[in-house]
């Protein structure tokens, strides 16, 4: 049977130049090099300059995606933006991002599911494409966190930083099989009770403030763990393949000990998971892009081989994807 299959043909991604090193916060907050690594896993991680918006980091993401897949921008017809730190409360940063690669067709919008955002954009221009309302569409995820840490607060300043990541999708025909290459599905989800273990106390209608972060981090580790084992396995099971039949783990960059944690769960071997948070941080919505962009430029992601994506971030939301590259 012939379907239509939404196929990575670009990848790209973009970081801030300032380097934050676990150094460098130890001689502002109470703690130390070794405390972080312990605890995360987390060397250093990048922070936009100033002046330096999301819509930056995403333009700068979105033409080395452009670059890699051979496309010119005009054929872009769809933008979604995955972001939590968007340059404005309005217009959406997507249309910014549009604009400046000087498209004038289709449509541009953000997502708003934190560090969850790309899957959900992925799962968006998945489905666009499928419906055939897309033909090739770009899929972001920028942020600058560093602009709502309260950097007072060791326990949170020390885990994220700034980045972006873009895949260019394109409708491609596929035999309805696992062995198709592509997007093969997606699987989203989100728990409302849980907002008070991770959110941002501020906002335009709440307190007409930015706000800053706000964990629960014991149990934002325990949920995640839970959480993205059953997103991997319902992706899986889905498509009626195993651990054994995934050559790379693409998560979600939050904690080492997350990721090792819930490989371990889904009997994932170590060295088939793909980590860049001692280098990135937690990156949120840009931090599964970014890791992607990093295995295929270095030459581990091949092409027809299948990945598992996933992450989960603040409302709860969290998801998973099946790939083959």
């Amino acid at each position: 049977m012939s379907v239509i299959r939404a196929e990575v043909t670009g990848v790209g991604a973009y970081l801030p130049k300032q380097v934050l090193t676990n150094a460098d916060l130890a001689k502002k907050l109470d703690t130390s090099d070794d405390w972080i690594r312990e605890r995360t896993g987390i060397r250093e991680r990048r922070i936009a300059a100033d002046g330096e918006y999301t819509s930056d980091l995403a333009i700068a993401a979105a033409q080395d995606a452009l670059r890699n897949s051979g496309l010119n921008a005009s054929a872009i017809d769809l933008i979604v933006l995955a972001t939590a730190t968007p340059d404005e409360t309005f217009p959406a940063t997507a249309t910014t991002v549009q604009a400046r690669l000087g498209i004038t067709r289709g449509a541009a919008f953000d997502i708003q599911a934190v560090c969850s955002g790309f899957i959900y954009a992925l799962a968006t221009a998945d489905n666009f494409i499928k419906a055939g309302q897309a033909k090739n569409v770009l899929v972001i995820g920028a942020e600058t966190f560093s602009r709502i840490l309260d950097w007072n607060d060791r326990t949170t300043a020390v885990l994220f930083g700034d980045g972006a990541g873009a895949l260019i999708l394109s409708a491609a025909q596929g035999q309805g099989t696992a062995a198709d290459r592509g997007v093969l599905s997606t699987h989203i989800f989100s728990d409302g009770r849980q907002h008070d273990l991770l959110y941002v106390d501020g906002g335009p209608s709440k307190t007409k403030t930015t706000g800053f972060l706000r964990m629960e981090g014991r149990e934002v580790f325990r949920h995640a763990v839970t959480n993205l084992s059953d997103a991997i396995e319902t992706a899986m099971r889905s498509n009626g393949v195993t651990a054994t039949d995934i050559d790379w783990f693409v998560p979600h960059q939050a904690n080492q000990r997350i990721l090792d944690a819930t490989a371990r769960k889904v009997g994932v071997h170590p060295a088939r998971v793909i980590s860049t948070v001692a280098i990135h941080a937690n990156t949120s919505a840009a931090s599964v892009p970014l890791a992607l962009d990093c295995a295929v430029k270095d030459g581990r992601i091949k092409r027809d081989q299948l990945l598992v994506l996933e992450a989960m971030g603040g409302g709860f939301t969290w998801g998973s994807a099946l790939v083959r590259w």
